[in-house]
């Protein structure tokens, strides 16, 4: 019987140019071109690796992971498009040609006029946050990821979720569970006021609920909110090109738009973005931040300057700025978007099927395994996710990331254990790296860490910081 993956592409790509309607089989959009050798090692090995790295696998070193699903966070292959791109980098100090031609591809997609280039997504979050937030400010979002809530509350703001009631039930295929409850966000302004709430956030594609796409009426409905209100709606638009492609193929009205004029709609219900450029612009490194106020641009420049460097650069290279233009172009390619969600598809839709819990409709860059479920003999606060990622690398040398208790179980403010609201483990897939192949090894692992799931036992923090601490924490089991 045919993969659900490749009777569903067929279905979705029937008439479409560059695809038969008689094919059945899904190929990479891309020839590969230049390969980089894996170094295998060995189950014993591994579980002292995995020790000496106080079984956090961001400590591990990455020449000894087999299959690296940490982060799509700059990993992505970049294409010999962008590679020429980058010897054509003008590394002048100011007023650079690479600059000109990265804010133009910005302005052209996002729309917004204002464009402040930055080193990484989370410093145009800590620059934005600088600015427009302060003590005692309350900032709402579907569901913030890391960066975004420790950002938030390094300048004394309070992040709030208000993510959809349909996002709490991981087997359904609802197709929007990325979602922001918009019944509870007016409840939210009116219960403490627009002056309160400095900006309104919203992530697409939804990170830390699964890689779930947000509705364009959704967007639409935020920002009839925000605007009767005169609160700023910012979108966190890392993977933009993602949350488009899933309004095109699941929303009605929208089938048969171009993604990129999707994406342009979207942006135009905000009053800015910030973007890492890591994600959807396949950049190694870059990000940037937008607004259509000069004023709050104004003062946001003053503190690039401080923190990143002059405004026609950011803490960018030429070359990456050039590099960064290039992605912004390619993400938005619908044979590419086809491929890259129906292979994520590909991964859920068989894990589904051998019973083994895991977040459906499928995201668009990774695939979160229910850690609650899957270990259910583990209590929340002994960090199911942690262990599943532990045992995962142990089994096959595959590094993935814990997104629960570990990452957002802590208060800021007085440091008590919580438990999340969903214990996930992500296994983010870089951008045009790997091939069915690998992902058939990482079904397969998973599958024999599921066998065995009974014996696994929980784990407990030895050593944390404060802030952002599933980066550097130091474990030990149970």
């Amino acid at each position: 019987m045919l993969p659900r993956l490749a009777v569903d592409l067929r279905i979705a790509r029937a008439g479409h140019a560059g695809y038969s309607h008689k094919m059945k089989t899904v190929i990479e959009p891309f020839r590969i071109k230049t390969v980089e050798p894996i170094k295998f090692t060995h189950r014993v090995e591994r579980k002292t690796l995995i020790r000496e790295a106080h079984y956090n696998p961001f400590l591990l070193r990455a020449e000894d992971v087999i299959i690296d699903l940490l982060t799509d966070s700059g990993t992505s292959a970049m294409s010999s498009e962008a590679w020429g791109a980058m010897m054509r980098g003008d590394e002048s100090y100011a007023g650079a040609r690479s600059w000109y031609r990265f804010r133009d591809t910005v302005k052209d997609i996002f729309g917004f006029e204002q464009v402040i280039p930055t080193h990484q997504g989370r410093a145009a979050e800590h620059i934005l946050f600088s600015v427009m937030v302060r003590p005692g400010s309350i900032v709402p979002n579907n569901t913030h990821f890391d960066t975004t809530r420790a950002n938030v509350e390094f300048v004394g703001g309070t992040p709030v979720d208000l993510v959809c009631a349909e996002a709490d039930d991981l087997d359904s295929d609802h197709p929007f569970k990325g979602n922001m409850d918009t019944a509870a966000l007016e409840k939210l302004v009116a219960d403490i006021g627009p002056d309160n709430i400095p900006v309104i956030m919203v992530t697409v594609t939804n990170n830390s609920g699964g890689g779930q796409p947000v509705s364009m009426a959704n967007v639409r409905e935020i920002s009839r909110i925000a605007r009767a209100a005169s609160i700023p709606f910012y979108i966190d638009a890392c993977r933009f090109a993602e949350n488009s492609h899933f309004i095109k193929q699941r929303e009605p009205g929208y089938e048969n738009t171009p993604t990129i004029d999707i994406a342009r709609e979207m942006f135009s219900y905000a009053d800015g973005c910030t973007m890492s450029a890591k994600k959807d612009a396949f950049g190694n490194i870059g990000g940037f931040l937008c607004t259509n106020d000069a004023e709050l641009a104004q003062q946001e420049r003053n503190i690039l300057i401080l923190t990143e460097g002059f405004p026609t650069y950011g803490g960018l290279a030429g070359r990456d700025l050039e590099a960064i233009a290039v992605g912004l172009r390619e993400i938005l390619d619908e044979h590419y978007l086809d491929y890259r969600l129906f292979s994520n598809a590909y991964v859920v839709n068989h894990l589904r099927e051998a019973s083994i819990p895991v977040m459906a409709p499928a995201g668009g860059h990774a695939v979160y395994l229910d850690a609650r479920r899957f270990l259910p003999h583990i209590e929340p606060l002994q960090f199911p996710g942690q262990a599943l990622a532990v045992e995962l690398y142990i089994e096959a040398g595959i590094r993935a990331v814990e997104i629960g208790t570990v990452m957002f179980g802590a208060d800021p403010k007085t440091g008590e254990e919580h438990p999340a609201r969903l214990d996930l483990l992500r296994l983010a897939i870089p951008r045009r790296v790997y091939t069915q192949s690998h992902m058939d090894y990482v079904l397969e692992a998973i599958g024999l860490v599921w066998e065995r799931r009974e014996s696994i036992r929980g784990m407990k923090i030895v050593r944390a910081p404060k802030y952002l601490r599933h980066f550097t924490a130091e474990f030990d089991w149970v």
